[in-house]
């Protein structure tokens, strides 16, 4: 009955860590500027390389995509964080994207599944912080105070890593002209940090200025200050 038991317990064991390694969701990829750029690993983004951004897997790890609607598969290399938007699992490079047949598409329902845990390292050297490798002379200017935001907001993503958040901060004030809002969240015992462009009196201007977004930010959606 004990070895009964145990037996019972490995394979219950066995399963739950073969259900962790597989992830189902949307799959994005890289935009050509991004190229030649240091990711979250210290490697270059090079579109021609089988690599991919996750919000959590070790660097290193070894990933095969499978496109759900046309069953074309590829492996992929962990190498950078993200991606930073609602209901994305993996970024991929180019290359990989185009291997999964989902270039004009630009987003496709994937499974992941993770075929070597790799060792966590990467070839380049990287200079974390947090986690995040950035360069030597990156630096961010911020004038940071509490608020409490009334109306409505177009939220872009939600982040783990300060450095992204960072930096897509800086980009979103350059582009738009917009107010910035992060939203700090607690889950799981983890902070997230919310990113929300804009305040406006009624969801008729948020809308607008979604629309004005929709482009870049395909999944970016409208959020009502009084009710997060």
């Amino acid at each position: 009955m004990k070895k009964q038991l145990l037996f019972l317990l490995a394979i219950t064991l066995l399963f739950t860590v073969v259900r962790a390694q597989v992830q189902t969701g949307k799959a994005s990829y890289y935009a050509d500027r991004f190229e030649g750029k240091p990711t979250a690993s210290g490697e270059k983004y090079r579109h021609n390389k089988l690599t991919a951004a996750h919000k959590t897997l070790p660097f290193g790890t070894r990933v095969r995509v499978t496109n759900l609607s046309n069953n074309a598969s590829v492996e992929v290399v962990i190498n950078d964080r993200g991606p930073f938007v609602e209901d994305r699992i993996i970024d991929l490079s180019k290359s990989a994207a185009e291997k999964l047949g989902f270039l004009v598409q630009g987003i496709a329902e994937v499974k992941l599944e993770v075929i070597d845990p790799g060792t966590g390292k990467v070839s380049d050297p990287a200079r974390p912080i947090g986690n995040v490798a950035v360069e030597e002379k990156e630096f961010y200017s911020t004038e940071i105070s509490r608020t409490s935001p009334h109306g409505f907001g177009v939220q872009i993503g939600t982040f783990q890593e300060l450095v992204n958040l960072l930096r897509l901060t800086d980009n979103l004030k350059k582009s738009y002209q917009k107010k910035i809002i992060i939203q700090v969240k607690v889950i799981n015992g983890v902070k997230f940090y919310s990113l929300i462009i804009g305040q406006y009196p009624n969801r008729a201007k948020a809308e607008a200025l979604r629309e004005e977004l929709r482009p870049r930010y395909p999944d970016a959606f409208i959020v009502e200050f009084n009710r997060l």
